[in-house]
């Protein structure tokens, strides 16, 4: 386990061969930069490790899944640079998950705002709870869902993302999630969701390598530009939270007022 900023991440994997990644962060686990990145290698090390079989990420906690990004570290960006670097935290975990040869399951237990919303729609199967409503706030604090964009249009499409962007004040339900593809799965409390994710991880680890990493092949086919790409649309968003307007918004959230 690694200590980041008063949140950490983990992983550990079974005899079977399932890693699980867990992270968790205080502030509702919102992820700062270093732990986006500690994220990342987690991912990236169990992907590339022989004897994992399925990668379960998951974080710790009940009431939240994962609420974006870390506020407080928005405000201490200072230039387009810090910012677009910031922002690529996000574009590398949900790369590392893309490119990664093993199946990536996600366990999400409860709400997921903003760059939270891009984790789940980054694993290649997600299992929710009824609590785990969504939500996509970028536009409402000046910046917008850049980055997450391709991972949640490609499991939502178009339309959907669509709603999802421009309510940006509103959570839509976890059958919602459902209904539009970003869960394939809900349960009526975390014991149920738990108790799917157990048997689907190890029946996933019971089945050939070799198709496992093939049947991922087939489901990014088409993504293989997202390394540029995310980076890009990061750089957008690291220059819009220098903005008069994203910075007032970001305090205004902040002290309640929004």
């Amino acid at each position: 386990m690694s200590s980041i900023s008063n949140g950490d991440v983990s992983s550990n994997i079974s005899s079977s061969g399932v890693a699980t990644i867990s992270f968790y962060h205080p502030a509702q686990n919102s992820l700062p930069s270093a732990l986006l990145d500690e994220l990342t290698t987690k991912v990236e090390s169990a992907g590339s490790d022989p004897k994992t079989r399925v990668i379960l990420l998951k974080s710790e906690g009940e009431r939240t899944f994962c609420a974006g990004a870390s506020f407080d570290e928005l405000l201490q960006i200072k230039d387009k640079e810090s910012g677009a670097k910031f922002f690529s935290g996000f574009a590398r975990v949900i790369n590392a998950c893309r490119k990664s040869p093993k199946i990536v399951i996600a366990r999400v237990q409860g709400k997921s705002v903003g760059g939270g919303v891009g984790l789940a729609a980054g694993a290649d199967y997600c299992l929710a709870t009824e609590a785990a409503s969504i939500k996509l706030s970028e536009l409402a604090i000046g910046i917008g869902p850049f980055v997450i964009s391709p991972a949640v249009t490609r499991k939502i499409g178009l339309p959907a993302f669509s709603q999802l962007t421009i309510r940006a004040s509103d959570f839509q339900t976890a059958q919602w999630a459902k209904d539009k593809g970003l869960f394939n799965e809900v349960y009526a409390d975390i014991a149920s969701l738990d108790g799917a994710v157990n048997e689907l991880a190890e029946k996933l680890s019971s089945y050939h390598p070799e198709a496992l990493s093939g049947l991922k092949q087939i489901l990014w086919e088409g993504t293989e530009n997202w390394d540029e790409l995310l980076t890009q649309r990061a750089a957008i968003s690291g220059e819009l939270v220098l903005s008069e307007f994203t910075q007032q918004a970001l305090h205004g959230f902040l002290s309640g007022k929004r």
